[in-house]
């Protein structure tokens, strides 16, 4: 993940830590906090959006990523099982968050329990597919994510004709991100400070964000 972040200045402490990395870069083990963050952070961003739903006209866009209830697992449950079973690297939680933010964008739709769990198994393929040297099938995916092998399919053309195809992701991009999954995740002020110098100061869009807790424009 060279390619995407960015590195730090001399006597800086690393801002990557809760992605798993060192400070030369390499994969520590065990768990790292980026999937507590990232819960925590879609958990928040699927609160509001409800809230914000159930208290105005607004409606709703309803996808093939939308299930007549949500699963069973919880957030934390389901992306535990992602990172278990899944063994992509763990930028590609950071990529799928981009990737879905910028797929509601493009349809003007609200990140809600009926659909977190289908975007987030769909994304993090996506971004291990475009983004790792080695990575599982479709039908792996699809037994991870509870769903069938054929609609595991439907979900990946749909994300990426509606994507338009367009999985590049810059370091700037990258880093912003990261930036916020920290900021709304809950890791420390002074950690997430110390990334703010990489990231960029509007959303990639300039229409708002709409994977986040804050609501401006349409919220993740």
């Amino acid at each position: 993940m060279e390619t995407l972040m960015a590195k730090g200045k001399a006597g800086e402490s690393n801002p990557y830590t809760g992605l798993g990395l060192d400070e030369s870069g390499n994969w520590l083990p065990g768990s790292p906090r980026v999937l507590s963050l990232l819960s925590s952070f879609l958990e928040r961003s699927v609160r509001g959006n409800e809230k914000l739903l159930a208290g105005s006209k607004i409606k709703d866009v309803i996808t093939i990523f939308h299930g007549s209830r949500a699963p069973s697992l919880n957030l934390r449950q389901y992306v535990e099982r992602i990172f278990k079973y899944c063994k992509c690297s763990n930028s590609c939680f950071v990529v799928a968050v981009i990737y879905i933010d910028r797929f509601l964008q493009r349809i003007d739709a609200y990140l809600t329990s009926l659909s977190v769990h289908r975007l987030l198994i769909t994304s993090v393929m996506v971004a291990a597919k475009f983004m790792d040297d080695q990575h599982y099938n479709n039908a792996y995916y699809a037994k991870v994510g509870g769903i069938s092998r054929e609609e595991m399919n439907r979900l990946e053309m749909r994300f990426l004709f509606d994507l338009d195809f367009q999985l590049n992701v810059t370091t700037e991009v990258f880093n912003k991100y990261w930036l916020m999954i920290q900021q709304e995740g809950g890791l420390e002020t002074q950690t997430a400070l110390q990334t703010q110098a990489y990231c960029l100061k509007k959303d990639e869009s300039g229409r708002g964000r709409r994977l986040t807790g804050v609501h401006r424009g349409r919220a993740l």
